[in-house]
């Protein structure tokens, strides 16, 4: 007892310490003063273009800007599915740039993928561009040494840290657990938008983060996941989004934060960066390679660039986490909801966590009450598959209200999924020479978390997804997608859950063309097949049973019963597959249980317990 007393007062203590210990206005000079006099002025080009490469993808997007008017604006739009052309295109972009590069993420690391891209971020800077890199604190860098060799890099380079934890980079174990004590909201609202934009001509955005997991670059588990590319207006859209969190007030430049500042100020003999280390190299070497191609980039890229009219990128306001319960900082959010309450005929929703925000659940609810109930497919991750384990349980918990009260057609996504890419993971480990590239063998076919504060946090080696009975790479679903009707798309952070809602300010791009709706719509539906997704459909069960467990999952707490109203179905051999509503479906797939693949372990335990006891931290998971 006298032991967990001295606990919580050390905890307390460091509470009061660390809310009150902002950088003072006399060590922030000190320290700009050091950054001045130790930067590296390494500029590397004379020519008024900072020695850009030439690029097809800068050059569509000028040709659509200059074909722009006020009421007929032109736009390029290039879905980005396969995770090799999607690290391929920022590379050559990044190498395109003449003026300057934005940068916002939830997530940076500093394995190859990381190291890659910020590698690319400096030599820009070293050749002319202005580069600016605004990253959320959570999981990003962490590193005091690395941002104090980053703060002298060169003048053209700065970044910024969103919403830091005590005034510091690096996020202690003791500052995690005050942090949740003594301030939790503010700890808990993140900035989730992605989005890299070259020259306010050309942006890309979508689920992705700079993490190897996210291109198909980790050899046990990697993430299914989607960008878009945009080059036109929009791009003017994203800039002043980019602006508007740049100057934040939780935007904090790297002199600002305590760790960082103490290591600029007391380190005499600072070591310059070193050049980065890769795992992988020759893999680093080809997606380079690729970037500077413009064979490949054209057959790649542009070959599936459509070149449409209308497109919208909606970023949620920075005051969304200071605010928000006031609808103008909800701009994206507010407008997603819109788009899908207007469906008529079909809705396709692919999200990886399946836990509806009180708003979505009351439009699909009046969209399944019409007298034309349009179709609701949803993709998302099962237990195998995801490593958000307690987000999963509250989605497993309300499934026969997906199914009754919303009309879900749900599509689990498979851990091993035998699609096309399994085939993209392959050809990336080949370290050979030879080896074919993702994108030129399998162009759009794939099949590549963070997750709040009590889910992924950025990091391979913690919050590990439950282990499996069978081996092998896993794959878990990351990518945020909508389509409705056939006629518009939306591709974007948001996981259409509470959080997204209400705590992580969020952004995206909606597309209207039916073209471009209709190849992210086979995209999603290529993720629902036989092969890479179990479908959840009502359990034969006796009206006994039925009838306990809808009385336990109306329980908030003690909602115990084991054999729920909906399992996993899997398609037998030699049948066609077919959807739940089907006559002939219970006798075309088998039951394989309500977690499928997974092993008995402490997180198939936890994720029961969440079940039955968790469902009152819905909105913040």
């Amino acid at each position: 007892m006298r032991q967990r007393w001295i606990a919580v007062s050390t905890l307390l203590v460091a509470i009061l310490i660390l809310s009150g210990c902002s950088v003072s206005p006399s060590r922030v000079r000190r320290a700009d003063a050091v950054v001045a006099a130790g930067m590296q002025h390494q500029g590397s080009c004379e020519r008024e273009d900072h020695c850009a490469i030439a690029s097809p993808l800068i050059n569509a997007a000028q040709q659509a800007m200059a074909d722009s008017t006020t009421d007929q604006p032109v736009h390029v739009v290039t879905l980005l599915n396969d995770s090799e052309a999607a690290m391929v295109a920022r590379l050559n972009l990044i190498r395109a740039a003449q003026h300057s590069i934005d940068v916002q993420t939830y997530i940076w690391d500093q394995d190859d993928a990381g190291q890659l891209v910020l590698n690319e971020l400096i030599k820009a800077a070293r050749r002319g561009v202005k580069v600016r890199i605004l990253a959320d604190q959570l999981f990003s860098f962490g590193d005091p040494v690395l941002l104090d060799r980053l703060a002298m890099v060169d003048p053209n380079l700065e970044i910024r840290l969103y919403n830091p934890t005590f005034h510091e980079a690096r996020t202690s174990v003791m500052d995690f657990s005050a942090s949740i004590v003594c301030c939790f909201m503010t700890f808990n609202q993140r900035m989730h938008n992605k989005l890299l934009l070259v020259d306010h001509l050309v942006g890309i955005t979508g689920g992705r983060n700079y993490q190897d997991r996210y291109f198909d670059w980790d050899n046990d588990f990697d993430y299914v996941d989607r960008d878009v590319m945009v080059g036109g207006p929009a791009a003017l859209k994203m800039a002043a989004s980019f602006e508007m969190f740049w100057h934040h007030k939780r935007s904090t430049p790297l002199t600002h934060l305590r760790d960082v500042n103490r290591q600029l100020l007391h380190d005499d003999h600072p070591t310059p960066l070193p050049e980065p280390r890769y795992a992988h190299p020759l893999r680093v070497q080809r997606v380079l390679e690729e970037a500077l191609d413009d064979d490949w980039i054209n057959d790649v890229l542009v070959s599936d660039t459509l070149r449409t009219g209308r497109v919208d990128f909606y970023s949620d306001l920075p005051a969304k986490t200071d605010q928000p319960d006031k609808r103008s900082t909800r701009e994206f959010t507010a407008h997603l909801m819109r788009m899908v309450g207007a469906a008529q005929h079909e809705v396709v929703l692919q999200t990886p966590y399946l836990v509806m925000s009180d708003r979505a659940k009351a439009i699909f609810e009046r969209l399944h009450q019409s007298a034309s109930p349009p179709r609701i497919v949803v993709s998302t991750n099962s237990l195998a598959s995801t490593d958000a384990f307690a987000v999963y349980a509250l989605s497993y918990k309300h499934r026969r209200r997906y199914l009754e009260d919303y009309g879900f057609e749900i599509y689990e996504m498979k851990p091993h999924a035998m699609g096309p890419a399994q085939d993209n993971a392959d050809a990336a480990d080949d370290e050979s020479p030879s080896a074919p590239t993702t994108g030129t063998s399998a162009k759009h076919q794939r099949v590549g978390t963070e997750r709040g504060l009590l889910g992924s946090h950025g990091s391979a080696r913690r919050n590990r997804p439950a282990p499996l009975t069978t081996s092998g790479r896993r794959f878990a679903l990351h990518a945020k997608s909508i389509v409705v009707d056939d006629d518009f798309a939306m591709v974007g952070s948001h996981n259409f859950d509470p959080r997204s809602d209400h705590y992580n300010t969020e952004a995206g791009v909606i597309v209207y063309d039916p073209r471009f709706a209709t190849a992210l719509r086979d995209s999603i539906l290529r993720d629902t097949q036989p092969e890479n997704a179990w479908v959840i459909a009502p359990r034969q069960q006796s009206s006994l049973s039925t009838a306990i467990g809808d009385v336990s999952a109306s329980l908030p707490v003690f909602d115990l019963w084991p054999y729920r109203y909906a399992t996993s179905y899997d398609l037998k051999a030699g049948c066609t597959p077919m959807r739940p509503s089907d006559p002939g479906f219970f006798s075309c797939y088998t039951p394989v249980g309500d977690f499928p693949d997974v092993d008995v372990s402490p997180k198939l335990i936890y994720t029961r317990l969440i079940t039955a006891f968790g469902s009152g931290a819905q909105g913040v998971l």
